[in-house]
């Protein structure tokens, strides 16, 4: 009784967490009960909303207020810009739904960053004060919010960006509102994927919401083996070797040699695609036993042949939200735009600030000079520079999205010049037209090589760090101790080379092994989901290991 009161009581320090046995009790008992109510659609809605909103209480506490006042905002919106008589006021409206939505999204995750940049180049000492936590303490005279720090709400992102694509298409006449306020809660706060995703737009959510609940054989099947195949990765490629390596050598990189350093990073890719691929395989996996399906995420990510491939594979619903709601509307490929200006001159501004040279600030004045000069003479030359501004825009604020720091926006900002430069290489490349086995493996080695480096920029935790991390590997390598270092961390590096291996299988052989879960009797099932289980408690630590993208 004691622990049923503990899995439904909020508890700042246990929230309910894909990979803790809690969760699988609290799933178990809504199971039940959705088993009970599922064959009436506006009942089985209204429950899984509940559902749902106490499980983001259970994870955020009283933010599931703000997430109330999100979805409800964005439902009349949504309504108002469907019903506006004339353009302007249509754009009116969904301008400040855009508006109001970053601004939410911008007060809780980016308020220090933006200060803290301030300051910085300007020589301010602006502080942030939380005065919203003030006023709803004022309001309540109940002390309930802290008011020293903005904490910020765990999946902001995620359901700040769903509730965007809901405006926008209604604007650009892809989508009609919905009618019930339930069902569109529904759509923003359904559990599964509310805290990290995928980011499911609209037009393919909400069509579901109406439709009776149908769980297939096949359903079943592909969903439970999502879960186990999930768990898995979270719990035994990410959290183990995390635990039991990278975080101390990321922790204290100069206390660990280049070889090290170079290990763990390595490992760090594993561990981003372990956590995050997933946690995406559980949430898809339990809205399909749900009668619910949401879109694929990961497509074997490190099989990419390229940086423009890789972001085809990683984080598809991302990566397909930056194409179409930012790449797009910023001129993509055709034209600039008055954004795409605008946030162009204020990056390269505060860069030049920031460096504080006046040679080198009246050098790349004269090189971009120079290339507008050039872009307006020839008119080939005009359209690449624009994408390529494009492509950068996006990357570097795709960056951002995933956190409010400037190493993250240099991340992003990699991954836009390894695309550019990729862009410009395979028309030269006299290797770009085969596709002989040897020449894909060097494509993938390249690739990988590429992205893992880049993950420094995602994992360290301070500019210190990498430069710790650089210093070891340019300097203090240490290779006569290699062996020494992978016999001591052999069980680490064993699981690192299963879990490698195990993503580069082909396709074929990844599917034969769904294919003899599937066709196997449901005892044998069992048998597999209690191995997986012990298997990956045994592995596992008392210590609580949130998912990584909950911090976005």
């Amino acid at each position: 009784m004691n622990k049923l009161k503990e899995i439904f009581a909020f508890s700042e320090a246990f929230p309910l967490i894909f990979t803790q046995a809690s969760f699988w009790i609290f799933f178990t008992i809504i199971y039940l009960v959705f088993a009970l109510v599922y064959k009436k659609i506006k009942f089985r809605n209204v429950y899984l909303l509940l559902i749902s909103l106490f499980f983001y209480y259970k994870t955020s506490g009283l933010f599931v207020g703000l997430l109330m006042f999100t979805t409800i905002s964005n439902f009349l919106l949504g309504a108002g810009i469907f019903r506006a008589t004339n353009k302007p006021l249509k754009l009116l409206l969904v301008a400040f739904s855009v508006l109001l939505n970053l601004f939410v999204l911008s007060y809780f995750k980016y308020a220090y960053f933006f200060t803290d940049s301030i300051n910085h180049l300007f020589g301010a000492q602006l502080e942030v004060a939380h005065w919203l936590a003030e006023w709803g303490n004022n309001f309540s005279n109940v002390n309930y919010f802290t008011v020293d720090k903005i904490v910020l709400p765990i999946g902001i992102s995620f359901f700040t960006f769903q509730t965007i694509t809901y405006c926008v298409d209604i604007y650009r006449g892809k989508l009609t509102p919905i009618k019930s306020v339930s069902d569109f809660g529904l759509f923003v706060t359904f559990f599964p994927q509310l805290v990290a995703g995928p980011i499911v737009r609209a037009g393919d959510f909400i069509p579901q919401i109406n439709k009776a609940t149908q769980i297939s054989r096949d359903d079943f099947n592909a969903g439970t083996f999502l879960i186990l195949k999930g768990m898995i990765k979270k719990m035994i490629f990410a959290d183990y070797i995390a635990m039991h390596f990278m975080d101390m050598v990321f922790d204290a990189p100069v206390m660990f040699s280049g070889f090290a350093n170079v290990m763990a990073l390595i490992g760090y890719s594993l561990q981003i695609y372990g956590d995050f691929s997933g946690y995406t395989d559980i949430a898809i996996g339990l809205a399909l036993l749900m009668g619910f399906k949401l879109p694929q995420n990961f497509n074997s990510p490190y099989k990419a042949i390229n940086t423009s491939d890789f972001w085809r594979r990683w984080h598809i619903s991302l990566s397909s939200f930056l194409k179409d709601y930012l790449y797009i509307p910023l001129g993509g490929n055709k034209r600039s735009s008055t954004g795409s200006m605008l946030i162009s001159l204020l990056i390269l501004s505060g860069t030049l600030v920031a460096i504080g040279d006046l040679q080198i600030a009246l050098l790349v004045i004269g090189i971009v000079l120079v290339l507008i000069t050039v872009s307006l003479i020839f008119p080939k030359v005009k359209m690449e520079f624009i994408m390529n501004i494009n492509i950068m825009l996006t990357m570097l604020i795709g960056g951002l999205w995933h956190g409010a720091s400037w190493k993250f926006v240099i991340w992003g900002g990699l991954n836009g010049i390894g695309i550019l430069v990729y862009k410009y290489w395979r028309r030269i490349s006299p290797w770009e037209k085969f596709d002989n086995r040897l020449t894909v493996v060097w494509k993938i080695v390249l690739t990988f090589t590429f992205i893992t480096f880049t993950r420094l920029y995602f994992r360290g935790e301070s500019m210190e760090h990498i430069s710790g991390w650089y210093n070891q590997v340019a300097n203090n390598m240490d290779w006569g101790n290699a062996l020494l270092v992978l016999n001591q961390y052999r069980i680490v590096f064993i699981v690192m080379l299963a879990g490698y291996v195990t993503h580069w299988l082909p396709v074929k052989v990844k599917s034969g092994i769904e294919n003899i879960y599937s066709k196997s009797p449901f005892g044998l099932k069992v048998i597999y989901g209690v191995a997986t289980g012990i298997i990956c408690y045994q592995a596992y630590s008392a210590s609580f290991q949130p998912f990584i993208y909950f911090q976005f």
